[in-house]
């Protein structure tokens, strides 16, 4: 079953061990999970009071209630069409 994830973080998590420092994501779209690749750099223009959805390949989908073509969410405003699979 698919989860839905809900980041709030803009940047990622930074640990500082003894010798190097590593970077944890926060965002979520990291493809190197647990750690940061930079991916959260498409984040800093979200509003803090909306919802955002993001392709497979790290893409912001922008997605009109209704649309029925174009690219979709997968969350229901295409009416439950999932075309980034």
């Amino acid at each position: 079953m698919a989860r839905l994830v809900i980041k709030t973080a803009k940047g990622p998590l930074e640990l500082k061990p003894s010798e190097k420092s590593v970077n944890i994501c926060m965002c979520g779209l990291s493809k190197n999970q647990p750690f940061c690749d930079g991916s959260h750099k498409a984040t800093l223009d979200e509003k803090d009071d909306e919802l955002y959805e993001y392709d497979k390949k790290g893409k912001r989908v922008e997605c009109a209630e209704g649309e029925e073509d174009g690219e979709c969410c997968g969350g229901g405003c295409c009416g439950g069409k999932d075309h980034d699979k």
